[in-house]
This record gives structure tokens, sequence and C-alpha cells, in this order.
């Protein structure tokens, strides 16, 4: 032990908020966790506080069966290492870290997977885990973030209802079950989404995390999976078998492998910015307090869960990066979204970037521009939406569509621009830019005084709903209580054919297609707008409803199909936006119009103008000069004409409408 690991034992208060202890014992190397061969497997765990680490090895994932306490030595920077000769795959095992006069358990933090509920890490030969053929699987392509339209799901929101049709209900195996149809044998599970038209799927936290009692998987549970326990092992709940660590891992890679066949990318949510708790998380029991941030004496909470952790702490930040890049290469993921993404900060966002540049550039990362409270950081260092610009290549969620749209998430009384409430144009127009810098979109006019923030179209997540808050529908029942269904229904097309005919990267919340709804469970007639730990009656997509919602789900397919057609809606660059995009001038309050010109973006289409009416009653608006061919109204959306315009358009009230001009930029 060197002189700096004992003064820093003697002293821990003296290194915190420091660089020094980052300068003395960060450490860069590639082999943290268990490296396994045939042969042997080494162990290094990062622990420069402990006066004695141990390795334990067990010959199950839980229960008494202990079978040997091998001691660690402790190397350069901190790291204590060991080495057992043999073929230890399926051997699963711990470590006992001594702090002071403490020994705690814990799982290596570079577990790859872990035995039932997270206890134990496990020695896994990954090769053998992977499904056959997953050497040759490969990304579908994509060129720009801005060609992605994203599809939020929940892994056993799919699959719960009874009417999906899906024999491995609430499993990872779900996503891959194809022909699955309801009652009225409509596509269910992944041929919907794969019929619907989008590109990526971006899968809730699917992680090993601690509020499901994988023992227990009778026994009716849900968790959104917001409270991270093993950052680098698959959910055990979504295997057929949670007690054998190397499941898991197939059946993912399954899912994975499934999706990409049917033309499908991944994305998954990752949570870095907390733990479930301190006093149990596996950061505290190996280095305790290093992985937080504090403020004097306390912890410090902008994640709003307890806790934040220390992105700017050389380890934290190495862990994050390390994991991302452990994530997109061994499982094949194709973007990451961060929750709460401005708990960390710029630097480490940037790292994240260029780590993943270097496995492949197309992976997408994006995440939530905001805290869930203070954040122990300055707001300059932070990944806020504000500084998206600073951060090349990231994206964050643009909440200035969002409630421009639809009204505020946090008064659900609130409307927006498609359901009643004016002066709503310059908020709509800034998303349309896809918050990009547009000289007819002065920023200080919209709803929320927002300036422009994203440097690229491609860093702003454009989206209506989310799992979070009220679904789409569900906000429209209430906002617009005494409205018709047929309105709240035109509503929700106008806001689709909004949120797929802008600049910037298109989301939306799965089963947004087909009206989907979270019933309260304990308010009758109420909904519900936390569902995080909600009954499958709640989260659950509702197929049997498909054939009562065709008509919308045909609307969003349409839409998809016509922005996938004409990449003029997908440019890449702010100053292409600039040169090609123009609004038009003069329209009646709560009308929003723009055309975009010159084959933007390699179009086809010459010209394509995109008109928004907000107002109950039908607007006539007067077009560009020529004939224009009509690909999307108020009741119809999709590539084909379905007929034409000539110097004014009268546009349905609560609708969008679209044309185009060019010779070959429809089908007749």
């Amino acid at each position: 032990m060197g002189k700096k690991q004992q003064a820093y034992d003697k002293s821990m208060e003296r290194y915190e908020g420091t660089g020094a202890f980052d300068e003395a014992f960060a450490y860069d190397g590639k082999d943290l966790g268990a490296v396994y061969t045939k042969e042997k497997t080494g162990f290094k765990v990062w622990a420069p506080t402990a006066s004695e680490v141990s390795l334990n090895l067990y010959e199950q994932g839980d229960g008494d069966n202990l079978t040997e306490t091998i001691p660690m030595t402790m190397g350069e920077r901190g790291v204590w290492s060991c080495e057992k000769q043999g073929d230890l795959n399926g051997v699963y095992y711990t470590y006992l870290v001594r702090i002071g006069s403490k020994t705690s358990e814990a799982v290596d933090l570079y577990a790859r997977t872990t035995g039932v509920n997270g206890n134990r890490g496990m020695v896994v030969d990954l090769r053998a885990t992977d499904p056959e053929g997953f050497d040759k699987d490969t990304r579908p392509a994509l060129v720009n973030p801005t060609d992605a339209v994203i599809y939020e799901l929940h892994v056993r929101d799919l699959s719960s209802d009874a009417s999906s049709g899906i024999v491995n209900t609430g499993k990872f195996l779900g996503l891959t079950e194809t022909g699955t149809t309801n009652a009225d044998g409509l596509a269910t599970g992944i041929d919907h989404i794969r019929d619907l038209g989008v590109t990526h799927v971006q899968i809730l936290p699917s992680y090993d995390y601690a509020t499901v009692d994988e023992a227990k998987l009778d026994t009716p549970q849900f968790n959104w999976g917001y409270d991270p326990k093993n950052y680098n092992v698959p959910e055990g709940s979504y295997s057929t078998d949670p007690y054998h660590g190397e499941v898991r891992i197939n059946e993912m890679k399954r899912m994975v492998q499934a999706l990409h066949r049917n033309g499908l990318r991944v994305n998954m949510d990752v949570v870095y910015n907390h733990t479930f708790n301190i006093e149990d998380s596996y950061f505290q029991k190996t280095v305790p307090d290093y992985y937080y941030r504090k403020v004097g004496g306390r912890y410090s909470d902008a994640s709003a869960c307890g806790n934040e952790t220390a992105s700017d702490h050389a380890m934290m930040r190495k862990y994050i990066v390390d994991s991302v890049v452990y994530w997109a290469t061994e499982y094949h993921i194709d973007g990451f979204r961060f929750d709460l993404m401005a708990v960390h900060d710029i630097e480490t966002m940037k790292a994240v970037r260029a780590a993943l540049d270097e496995v492949d550039p197309s992976i997408m990362v994006y995440g939530e521009g905001w805290t869930g409270g203070d954040c122990a950081i300055p707001s300059s260092e932070q990944a806020l939406k504000e500084n998206m610009a600073r951060i090349d290549g990231v994206g964050a969620f643009s909440d200035d569509i969002r409630d421009g749209i639809k009204g505020s998430v946090f008064e659900a009384q609130d409307q927006g621009f498609i359901s009643g409430k004016d002066g709503m144009e310059e908020s709509i127009r800034f998303g349309i830019v896809g918050a990009t810098p547009h000289p007819q979109v002065p920023a200080c006019r919209n709803d929320k005084v927002t300036r422009s923030w994203a440097a690229q179209p491609g860093q702003s997540i454009n989206y209506i709903s989310c799992h979070d808050n009220l679904t789409f529908w569900d906000k429209l029942a209430i906002s617009n209580a005494d409205d018709s269904e047929e309105t709240r229904i035109r509503m929700n097309k106008l806001g689709s054919a909004i949120i797929l005919t802008s600049q910037g990267v298109p989301f939306f919340q799965a089963g947004e297609e087909m009206l989907r709804s979270k019933p309260s469970a304990t308010v009758e007639g109420g909904f519900d707008e936390n569902s995080y730990a909600s009954p499958d009656s709640t989260n659950s997509i509702k197929w049997l409803e498909k054939a009562k919602v065709l008509d919308t789900y045909e609307y969003y397919k349409g839409l998809i199909a016509f922005r996938k057609a004409h990449s003029a809606l997908r440019m890449a660059e702010t100053a292409d936006i600039q040169r090609n995009l123009t609004f038009m001038g003069g329209l009646d309050a709560n009308v929003v119009g723009y055309t975009i010109e010159n084959h933007a973006n390699g179009d086809t289409a010459e010209k394509i103008t995109v008109i928004f009416n907000g107002n109950a009653d039908a607007a006539i608006v007067p077009l560009p000069a020529g004939t224009w061919e009509i690909c999307v109204n108020d009741k119809t959306a999709g590539t084909a004409s379905v007929g034409t315009a000539e110097g004014t358009v009268s546009v349905a009230g609560i609708s969008a409408l679209v044309l185009v001009q060019g010779t070959d930029a429809v089908e007749k």
C-alpha cells in the first residue's frame, strides 16, 4: 500500500470534491471484471480505499453453497486481482470488500450476468451464449439520425394482455415471435411493429433492476425498470430462467437478432444517473461515496430518486463509457436513450459519443435534457437540452414541440395547438424546424420562450407522448372531455402529422397508433399518469382494440411511409433547413403552413407543402403556383395521390394537409 493510499485512508474527506483522488487512482485498463478463458479466469476490481478484498466462489446464484474464498492482491492504482485455474463457466462469484472495520459483499460492477435477483455475478463464456448466426447479425441501415422513427416499448407491455397471441408473455422472446395475431386475425407483436414502418424499437430499461422479485415470477409484478441494480446484466424477469445467468444473455441477444432480421434497430433506455438506493448499491459497497455526488455531508439528488451519480469522477465516467460500448458490441444495441441525461456532465456525454463512434457512428445517443432536481455540478457543465449545441451527435427530447402540440404534461387540463389553445403557432414552427435556428422562427415568441438549442436537426427528438405522464389519448380525454371521440381522434391524427412531418427525429409511445389508454387500477374512470409499478391491466397494450382503431393505425402507417419516401422531411443539416424551408405568411390564426423547395436533401419531390389547421372550422389557404398532388388530408395518409389542388385549398378543421409537386413524387 503506497503513501497516497495511506493518506486517503486517514482522511477520506481530503479528496472529496477534488481531482486528487482520480489523479492518484483512476485506472484506464480494459480488464476489470471476470476475464474468462477455458483454462483460467482472471478477476480484477477497482477498490482503492479497501484494506482487503477477497473473491467468493459459489456453485449457484443463490443459497448456501460457497465453495472457496480467495484473497486478492492489490496492484497499481487500487486494482485488486486474483486468478483461478480451470473452466469456471457458470461459476457464481462476489467480492468481499473490507474498508475500515466494515466488510461488505458486493457483486462485481463489471459482472456480465448474475443469478436470480442479481445478488451474485456469474463467470460466463460469452461466445457460448450467442444464438446461431449471431456473429453474422448486422444493424439495419441508418444514414442519419433524422432517418429514424423511434417506437418506445416496454418488454412486458407488448405481450402481457391475453389478446396478444404471444406465447412468451412478458419475455425478451416475446419479441422474437412472428405470425402472432389477436382474435380478429390482425397482426400483433413484432409483425405489427414491422408493418407500421418504424425504424427503431426503444426498449424501456432492460438491464437488471431491483424492484421485480425474479424468484416470484408467478406473482403479478410490474416495474418500468428505472431502479438499476446491475448495469451490464439483462433483466432476469424478462428471461425464461432467471436462475441460470447464461439464459438471460442468450434470450436478449435473440430478441435483438429477431428485431434486426425484421429491419428494426434496437435502442436501449439506460439509467446511469442514479441507483435504486445508496446503502445496497454495489458502487457504494465497493468504493463508498466515490460514485455519488455530495454537497457537504448530504447526497445530492438531481435524479429525485434519492441520489445522483458522479459522472464527472473519472471512474464513473469510465464505467458509463465501458458499459455502453459493451452493450453495443456484445448485444449489438443500436442506440442509447439516457434517462435524466442532464445529471451527467458534458464531457461524459462527449466521451460516450466518441467511444460509440469507434464501434459504429450510426449508433444513436440521446436523452432527457433535464434533471429531476437540483444538481451538484453547475448548469454550464450539465448535458442540458440548452447545452446540446456543445455536444455533437447527441440529441435531447423536445418538450417544446410536445407541449406546443397538446399542452403541458404537468397540467392535465392544459391544451395545445391541436386541442383548442390559441397563440401556439410559434411553438409549432419552433418544432417544425427541429429546434434549430431559422430566420422565420423568432424563439422569443414561442410558448416556452425557448431559444433554438439544437445545432443540427438530428439532435431534436420530437414526441407527443412516452411512458411518462398521460398517454396522448388520455391527455385528450381530460383536456377535451367535452369534445366527441371523433373530434379527439382528429386531434390525435393532427398531432401525429406534426411529429412525422417535422424536421428532427420522430418518436412515439408504443400503442399511440391505436389510441392507447392507461386506465387507473384504483380510480374508476380515471387514468394512470405514472404507471411505473401499476398492474398489467393498466400498462399492457390491448391488442383486441386494434380492429376498432384501424383507421388511426393506418393513418400513422401512412405518415411514416410518406416520411420515409421524402428525404426533404429528414434534412440532416441546419443550413439545408434554412435554405429550403419557408413558412407561409398571412394565414389565419391557429394555422401553420410551410413549403420545402429545391428537391431538398435529394427528394424526388420538387416541392412539398405542409399545412396544419388547429381550428375547428376549415381554413382556406393560398398555395404556391402550380398543380399539387394531395398525399395527406384529414382522412388519409400515404405516398399515393388522393386528389389535386391549385390556387387555394380548403384545409379541414383540426387536420393536416400535405401536398407535393414533381412528376415522380407520388403514386397515382
